[in-house]
């Protein structure tokens, strides 16, 4: 399904002064509070406008997965004054976003078939699992190594159906999977290990970038890219 030039500036804005808001901090925050959660709506518009009826199905799945991620993302930037376990309930809430899109990216492929991209992601998952470990708090172990589990079984699964429809459009939930697991992944070296440089460019950014990957693998079902995405190709 088409989208507007300005629709996608918009997101664009908005994502950018999500960063903006989280890099400046202190009076700036705001723009992130705002921002950060208008972003994950207004990629989950994406699909919620699409209506094509043979993918129903895989819509339903991501736009439950986005409800999910834009409920982590509130959580998630609560200051501990406001909720004390802001960070485990947003942790929750993103684990049942990546069920959500793994139920999606299992409507229409075999799960784990072939088996390899599932155990190399669980190798790379696990080695840096093991370097975190140290700085994850004992309480919080249970559920980051939970967490770790089903993002690698989505990102695996994304590469999995890539490769057995062969379409363009599956190609981008592919990526949007390996996005979503670098984001994550930076995220957490970030907190438990050592502070990245433009820890919010490089977070926020590849977050959304995976966000909106995933909303505009839709139509992939049938193997048709979406409209906008097949002129711009052609131009």
């Amino acid at each position: 399904m088409p989208v507007s030039r300005l629709y996608q500036s918009v997101i664009a804005a908005s994502v950018a002064l999500a960063i903006l808001g989280s890099t400046l901090g202190g009076d700036a925050i705001w723009l992130h509070y705002v921002a950060k959660p208008l972003a994950t709506l207004l990629i989950a518009g994406l699909v919620w406008r699409h209506h094509t009826p043979q993918h129903q199905a895989y819509r339903r799945a991501l736009l439950a997965g986005l409800a999910f991620s834009w409920l982590g993302d509130v959580l998630l930037m609560l200051p501990k004054a406001v909720l004390a376990l802001g960070f485990e309930l947003g942790l929750a809430a993103f684990l049942l976003a990546h069920l959500c899109f793994l139920r999606a990216l299992t409507r229409d492929a075999r799960w784990a078939r072939p088996l390899w991209p599932l155990l190399l992601l669980l190798l790379i998952g696990s080695a840096n699992l093991a370097v975190l470990w140290p700085g994850i708090a004992p309480a919080l172990r249970p559920p980051v190594l939970a967490y770790m589990l089903c993002l690698v079984a989505m990102a695996a699964q994304a590469i999995t159906r890539a490769r057995s429809l062969a379409t363009p459009a599956s190609t981008l939930a592919a990526i949007g999977g390996l996005l979503f697991l670098s984001s994550d992944t930076l995220l957490a070296y970030n907190k438990f290990h050592s502070p990245l440089p433009a820890s919010a460019l490089l977070v926020l950014g590849s977050y959304y970038a995976a966000l909106y990957l995933l909303a505009r693998s839709l139509p992939a079902a049938s193997g048709a890219l979406p409209s906008d995405l097949t002129s711009s190709s052609s131009t």
